[in-house]
């Protein structure tokens, strides 16, 4: 009889629980296809096949918390652009560190000074 009802018991309140979580599984959507926080936009080359066009499109097609740093630019001065992204990472602040510090090992990499002073999250989500 114990038994009989202590099984019953926690069967209610897994039930329950199960029905006070079904809102925040809908709550947690995908974000592929999402720009998110856009604080400029980037200026992309026009080729499809340019690795910054490609980080951008990876960019948006990631579903999980992401982040796309840019070189600003200049027509005047810069002829060049230098990106870095980082997709589906644990936290959005992540992602931004992330993609800020795999911006600036292009600059160091290929050894360029920008007139705009460096990279900036131009979005992240």
């Amino acid at each position: 009889m114990r038994l009989r009802l202590f099984q019953k018991t926690t069967v209610s309140i897994l039930a329950g629980l199960l029905i006070l979580a079904a809102p925040g599984v809908s709550a947690a959507e995908s974000l592929a296809g999402n720009k998110g926080d856009i604080r400029f936009y980037p200026t992309l080359p026009g080729s499809p096949k340019d690795p910054c066009t490609k980080a951008y499109n990876a960019y948006v097609a990631a579903s999980g918390h992401s982040a796309y740093a840019t070189t600003f630019y200049s027509r005047v001065v810069d002829l060049y652009i230098i990106c870095g992204a980082r997709m589906n990472a644990p936290s959005q602040k992540a992602a931004e560190d992330l993609a800020l510090r795999n911006c600036r090992a292009g600059l160091k990499k290929w050894k360029v000074k920008t007139a705009s002073g460096g990279c900036a999250i131009a979005l992240s989500k």
